[in-house]
């Protein structure tokens, strides 16, 4: 595969992942703050948020968007299981799922592109492990 293709398609993974991720962690804040009223657990989703805006800056966010392809996107169809929720609980475990493997994907991909992109997004992904674990118990 070519340099410049390679580098294009890692771009369009990191850019997939990092939108799954931030929609995800938007999800989560948003239950914390307007289904439980919690101040402080809205603000750690908030700062996990702002801290992957962050670590995703350092691998170039302007190159990273140039190189998405919506259109070309073989994988964009909605599957029947993301249809398919019974409540809030159903809602936010889904979504700590897709921030976790996400955050996953991210952090494999920033390996090869910043080493220490790569573990600040490997602190992240624990950090979101333990704001699942409390935010779930509430449930």
């Amino acid at each position: 595969m070519r340099k410049d293709l390679k580098q294009k398609s890692f771009q369009r993974v990191v850019d997939a992942n990092y939108n799954r991720a931030k929609e995800g962690l938007r999800v989560c804040e948003d239950v914390a703050r307007f289904i439980f009223d919690s101040k402080p657990l809205t603000g750690r989703w908030k700062r996990i948020r702002h801290e992957l805006s962050e670590a995703i800056g350092t691998l170039g966010l302007k190159e990273i968007v140039s190189a998405r392809d919506i259109a070309g996107d073989v994988g964009r169809a909605t599957i029947g299981a993301e249809s398919l929720r019974k409540g809030v609980p159903d809602i936010l475990y889904a979504n700590c799922q897709r921030v976790k493997e996400s955050l996953r994907v991210l952090e494999e991909f920033a390996k090869l592109m910043d080493i220490s992109a790569a573990e600040r997004l490997k602190r992240l992904r624990y950090k979101v492990y333990d704001l699942e674990k409390e935010t779930l118990g509430i449930l």
